[in-house]
């Protein structure tokens, strides 16, 4: 039977379950990849589980996120994260040495290998041939510890591209347009894979660009084929040796099917406050910025720097523009130099910055208020970038510079007639310069390493089983598509306390309302807790777990929703919340904030897989009863049972 590249690496690694969709499979895990907002907890988890040594064949823990050092709490971090990784045999990437998903396909990712990452663009390094998936942190430490990573088979999406990018458009433009096509929904439950003659014109760096917001679609990961772009990148690195052919079988099948024609293609936005809100550039041009940002793993190559140095050499950026350039690497920013690039730059009036994910996470450069900041990034949800009420845009690295140039929304192909410049071409080096002296590798001899705590680096709170009965107040109605920067934000002030569970969870849900703190802690101890309502696509974005650890703290006991993004529903799961769906979606409209739920027969209807029977009591006295359903694995529900991965890891050790 012919196969396409993702059946070949689930097939590879597959350790339990069918490949049937929808059915739970387990797989193997060569590859993992943690970063620092997330990673300290996973290193906590580490520590709770009793690890001795990673048994993956690669761990490596990167710090790109929480890089400014405004007080202790981050440089704190940063020294129990380099005694973490020493004690539990991990590689450590220090800070400033560049942002995760780049630098690893630099220096670790290889074809036909699997990878799990407590971050939702790990599905960057599908652009080697690798099926990589974002997870939570719990995923990723079970992982670590040599468990199989479980997950819901997916149905794969064959998306052909043909012809070749026109001159101004880039990868960039390819992801937007899956986005303008599909929306951040249109991926859920699916694996994207693409293929065609197209590829022949993408580089590794294009397709890491593509394979990056595949994240942004709800996929559970994106795959591209090891062909012998892969092998010209990798001997690039000089490590031609960990290349391997991994090729779709001529006559495989997709479960469903797309396909972009490159040569049609043209540059393209998304406005604000959604990458699914995608428009031609030539809509929105003529808008006043105040700012653009280059960088950030959604455009991490030499090439999108060199790019946007092309467009603005030897001229001055708008006086009305704060032009910011994130260098994605120190290896990257080596490079920069020695092609000018980084001169060019300079020149212009660009600002530098860290090698890192900076304002991406919201971790400085936020815009000012009333105005409109277009990035190279992957994300715009509300508030993510600092800014209250932001306008942020996403578009590749040509638009961003001629919009620089002119401060104002510039479709790039302007260039010729604004500017008489022909579009530039990009040439890739045979070799690039190599930087390994910020990578540290494991210890030999790991079990005499003490980890470093700072005071701001708290244990994880014991989490208490599944009872079988609760009746709890309903303070939150949500609707659609809320993110986790909704409802844990990240940014300089939230994220330095990722280690501090009682600190961060004060920032619950406060984007969509500044008083659930407050309400959840009065009846967090009074009431048993309390429960959430949400429409579709519940907590899509980031995989960041505290968006359910710290509503797990605060006493969440279940969310009701239509839908969730896949990686918040293991969350819930993992933290031992109840992720309960409508059975028909039409009962959403049944509840208000404000309402009691009563559940009744809590395990008995988990364990058995019944409709689980939810009692709204309105204020006035009046009742309604409606039924809720899962779609638990049976494994699944022995976790939640026990109150999450943790306490089923301690007791199977």
């Amino acid at each position: 039977m012919a196969k396409n590249v993702t059946q070949k690496l689930i097939e590879s690694h597959l350790l339990d379950g069918e490949m049937k969709p929808g059915e739970e499979i387990g797989i193997k895990i060569d590859q993992a990849l943690l970063q620092d907002a997330t990673g300290t907890l996973v290193q906590l988890e580490l520590e709770a589980m009793g690890l001795d040594r990673a048994k993956t064949e690669v761990a490596v823990q990167y710090v790109d996120h929480n890089l400014l050092q405004t007080d202790f709490k981050n440089a704190d971090d940063h020294k129990f994260l380099r005694s973490a990784s020493q004690r539990f045999g991990l590689w450590f990437s220090r800070p400033g040495n560049g942002v995760s998903h780049p630098v690893h396909m630099e220096r670790f990712g290889k074809p036909g290998k699997t990878m799990v990452g407590s971050d939702s663009h790990t599905c960057a390094a599908g652009s080697l041939g690798m099926l990589a998936i974002g997870t939570g942190g719990l995923d990723v430490a079970a992982a670590i510890a040599g468990q199989p990573y479980f997950v819901k088979m997916p149905k794969v999406m064959g998306v052909k591209l043909t012809g070749k990018l026109p001159d101004w458009v880039s990868a960039k433009d390819v992801i937007l347009e899956m986005l303008r096509r599909h929306d951040v929904k249109g991926g859920v439950g699916k694996i994207i894979e693409y293929y065609g003659d197209g590829l022949k014109a993408l580089s590794a760096m294009d397709r890491h660009v593509i394979a990056n917001m595949g994240a942004e679609l709800g996929a559970t990961t994106s795959v591209f084929p090891s062909d012998e772009e892969t092998k010209r990148f990798l001997k690039s690195q000089n490590r031609e040796e960990d290349w391997t052919e991994l090729l779709a079988d001529e006559g495989c099948e997709y479960e469903f099917h797309d396909e972009i024609i490159l040569d049609d293609l043209v540059p393209l936005i998304a406005l604000p406050t959604s990458p699914g809100n995608v428009v031609p550039v030539s809509e929105v041009a003529g808008k006043e910025i105040g700012q653009v940002v280059i960088g950030s793993s959604a455009n991490p190559g030499l090439r999108d720097f060199w790019m946007a140095s092309a467009i603005v050499k030897d001229k001055s950026i708008s006086s009305d523009v704060s032009f910011d350039v994130n260098p994605t690497s120190r290896q990257i920013m080596q490079n920069m130099i020695e092609n000018r690039t980084f001169g060019n730059l300079i020149k212009s009036g660009a600002r530098f910055h860290q090698s890192g994910c900076m304002g991406c996470i919201g971790m400085g450069q936020a815009p000012a208020s009333g105005t409109i900041s277009l990035r190279t990034m992957p994300r715009n949800f509300p508030d993510r970038s600092g800014t209250k009420d932001d306008q942020v845009y996403l578009c590749s690295p040509e638009t961003a510079a001629a919009s620089a140039l002119t401060g104002k929304i510039t479709d790039p192909r302007d260039m010729e007639e604004k500017f008489g410049m022909q579009y530039p071409k990009f040439e890739y080096p045979t070799y690039e310069i190599i930087n390994t002296y910020m990578l540290v590798a494991p210890v030999e001899d790991n079990t005499s390493v003490e980890l470093q705590k700072g005071p701001n680096i708290k244990a994880l709170p014991e989490i208490p089983e599944l009872k079988e009965s609760y009746k709890v107040p309903v303070l939150l109605k949500m609707g659609d598509n809320i993110s986790t920067d909704e409802i844990l934000k990240a940014g300089a002030e939230v994220l330095p306390f990722r280690s501090n569970l009682p600190e961060i969870s004060k920032y619950s849900y406060t984007v969509i309302d500044e008083t659930f703190y407050d309400r959840a802690m009065e009846v967090r101890d009074s009431r048993g807790g309390h429960v959430v309502v949400a429409a579709d696509n519940y907590a899509q974005g980031s995989s960041r777990e505290h968006a359910a650890l710290a509503p797990k703290y605060l006493g969440q006991v279940a969310v009701i929703a239509k839908s969730y993004a896949r990686i918040a529903w293991q969350n819930l799961i993992n933290f031992g919340i109840l992720p309960l769906e409508f059975t028909q979606e039409s009962d959403y409209d049944l509840i208000e904030q404000g309402d009691d739920i009563e559940l009744k027969d809590v395990i008995s209807s988990v364990r058995s897989k019944e409709p689980i029977e939810v009692v709204i009591h309105k204020s006035n006295g009046e009742q309604k009863t409606i039924q809720t359903k899962h779609s638990l694995s049976g494994r699944q529900i022995d976790v939640l049972i026990k109150g999450g991965i943790i306490n089923d890891f301690r007791e199977k050790l």
